[in-house]
């Protein structure tokens, strides 16, 4: 008979072995839930790249890219059985491109774009696009405001906290949103010039942009922060905190969740 240390070995073995096995069945389907599921509506659908990694494009059926000559040189582009494989070369602007359904049917409108790395903070997910309203939201999570999104205010905002100051376990990516660039320079935000905002990261699901921006006081006076003294159009604005104290103190910056229709530039 084997020595109960041996037996005792062998029992932890099977046991790690088999939470190992658990942790990557569970970690795969992270991944397969984490597209970002975008509905053809004949409007052009915005496609984020990060120069030098490849990223997934789902259609209902078999397409074919058709690219600018601006782009030839610098997005390599393969399509196999329904997927669009991409890979930018090096950053480019946005750039239209035309996705042709074989042998025939709808032509969708794509537009592209690729940022350096670095300027997204989580790898971003495939892409599945969908003809139907139904399986582009498979499950609804969080408040509702009354539009057709499963995500309301409350929901995204909660989510962009998570990512920023959660756990890594608990700020696992999410059916529906999707990471956007965001330039981290200082930006005038607040109407008063005695608090200096920085755009810390930035997210988008279905219709609305969340972005989350730091705010600190630069001066030696405690600040109550006023939504109302906020610039730009926001849907939604939710103060970590809403004082803050003078410079050099623990609490002398906090941040501040927008959520608007547009991207945060634009909607500033």
């Amino acid at each position: 008979d084997l020595p109960f240390t041996s037996l005792r070995k062998a029992w932890l073995l099977a046991v790690l072995c088999c939470l190992l096995t658990a942790a990557h069945a569970q970690d795969d389907a992270s991944r397969s839930d984490a597209a970002e599921r975008i509905v053809w509506r004949k409007a052009p659908m915005q496609i984020l790249l990060v120069a030098g990694e490849e990223r997934l494009v789902h259609f209902p059926d078999s397409v074919r890219l058709a690219l600018p000559r601006s782009l030839a040189s610098a997005l390599r582009v393969q399509s196999i059985h329904g997927t669009l494989y991409l890979r930018a070369r090096n950053p480019f602007t946005t750039t239209r491109a035309l996705a042709y359904t074989q042998p025939e049917g709808p032509i969708y409108v794509l537009d592209i774009q690729a940022v350096a790395p670095g300027k997204v903070r989580r790898a971003l997910p495939d892409v599945q696009v969908v003809t139907d309203l139904q399986s582009a939201h498979p499950e609804v999570g969080g408040e509702g405001d009354g539009h057709s999104s499963p995500w309301g205010y409350v929901a995204l905002t909660r989510f962009a906290a998570q990512q920023l100051y959660a756990p890594q376990r608990l700020a696992a990516a999410r059916t529906g949103v999707v990471p956007v660039p965001v330039d981290p320079e200082p930006v005038a935000l607040v109407r008063s010039n005695n608090v200096r905002a920085v755009p810390l990261a930035a997210w988008k699901a279905g219709p609305y942009h969340v972005t989350a921006v730091q705010l600190s006081n630069p001066g030696h006076r405690t600040l109550i922060l006023d939504p109302r003294a906020l610039q730009g159009a926001w849907l939604a604005a939710t103060f970590q905190h809403n004082r803050l104290m003078p410079q050099g103190h623990e609490a002398d910056g906090t941040t501040v969740y927008l959520v608007s229709e547009r991207p945060f530039e634009a909607a500033r």
